[in-house]
């Protein structure tokens, strides 16, 4: 017990610091009518983060973000109305979060980036693959699914009666040490809310068009099913699979997940690394 203690003190500091260097590394761009802000971690190939709904970078990568900066220069974003970064007068939508993805990148002069996305991140950047290729040379797929019957059964039945009471009080609670504006918090968790009831996913032919090299990740007890999660390696034409034990971004030592004794989430780093660094 006093070994456990002890671990997960030094992961509380080490995550502490992670945090406080994140203040001397965040910026912002100006990018399609929004201030969308971003970090900049290590050096090497870029990759770029893209979070999950609801999650700021560090609720989704904060375990994963060090380690992965040892070997590539990691671009950290909040996209529309997330964390840091402002809003528009204008739904979220997977093409403007791709959109808007694709329009930093341009702006940081990158010919073209590694996408690591996580749960809507992993939409975004399916959206990016498809309508952005040029921006794009790998691409890692985590726990995100392409078509309406690819989730579980009964995760579509909670979205009409949704409260900000149903969001997971650790993503509340990150959000407003950001921004501490509760209407800014509940503006965010509707619009999270609204683009999952209109969610349509995308075609088989949309899904076929993706020529980018794709590492598709998920749980085996995650939102996707793992007959989903297979269905979409198969559909890729250049892509590898991994089911991985654990749920909803488990693996990656996302928040909702904070065990120290954990060891996939340094597997999965191993994983992506190595994928990405295949010629």
């Amino acid at each position: 017990m006093k070994n456990t203690k002890i671990i997960i003190f030094n992961l509380i500091i080490i995550m502490a610091t992670t945090i406080a260097n994140a203040q001397t590394t965040g910026k912002y761009a100006n990018v399609n009518g929004i201030k969308m802000y971003y970090e900049v971690h290590g050096s090497g190939s870029p990759l770029v983060l893209l979070h999950g709904g609801g999650s700021t970078i560090y609720t989704s990568f904060g375990r994963i973000l060090p380690e992965l900066a040892k070997n590539h220069q990691v671009i950290a974003i909040e996209l529309q109305a997330h964390g840091h970064t402002g809003d528009r007068n204008a739904a979220e939508t997977f093409k403007q979060d791709a959109d808007d993805v694709a329009e930093l990148i341009r702006q940081l002069n990158i010919p073209k980036a590694d996408i690591l996305g996580f749960s809507n991140g992993g939409q975004t950047t399916l959206e990016l693959a498809i309508n952005h290729h040029d921006k794009v040379r790998r691409i890692i797929v985590a726990s995100a699914f392409y078509k309406r019957d690819g989730a579980q059964a009964g995760f579509w039945d909670g979205f009409s009666t949704a409260t900000l009471n149903n969001m997971p009080q650790i993503y509340r609670d990150e959000y407003l040490k950001i921004n501490p504006d509760s209407a800014a918090l509940l503006n965010m968790f509707n619009k999270d809310i609204q683009r999952m009831k209109n969610f349509k996913g995308w075609t088989y032919e949309d899904m076929r068009s993706i020529q980018a090299p794709a590492l598709i990740v998920s749980g085996d007890h995650d939102v996707a099913t793992p007959e989903h999660t297979v269905e979409m390696y198969r559909i890729l034409p250049h892509s590898r699979l991994a089911i991985l034990p654990g749920a909803h971004g488990q693996y990656m030592g996302e928040a909702m997940f904070p065990d120290p004794n954990n060891k996939l989430p340094e597997l999965f780093v191993a994983m992506v690394d190595e994928f990405l660094a295949t010629p």
